[in-house]
């Protein structure tokens, strides 16, 4: 399948890959080996993220010191 370059810089993907990544809006771009890498990623609010992240602390059971305590051990020097 072909994808075309526009004058703007702008890619067109064919309509049978880009309706694999339904809802997918960004594509992060990369070059390796003279070959174009697109990966779908998904933007979701900092807010949102956050939560999740709460959500999860609290499933695993942890604490405020625990977290103190993880903080502190990653950023112990290594000897």
């Amino acid at each position: 399948m072909l994808a075309k370059k526009t004058s703007k810089n702008q890619l067109t993907l064919p309509k049978k890959i880009a309706g694999i990544f339904e809802g997918i809006d960004y594509f992060d771009v990369a070059v390796k080996d003279n070959v174009i890498i697109l990966k779908p990623v998904k933007i979701t609010p900092a807010e949102s993220a956050l939560e999740g992240v709460r959500n999860k602390i609290e499933a695993l059971g942890l604490k405020d010191e625990d977290i103190r305590k993880a903080i502190r051990w990653s950023r112990k020097k290594s000897a």
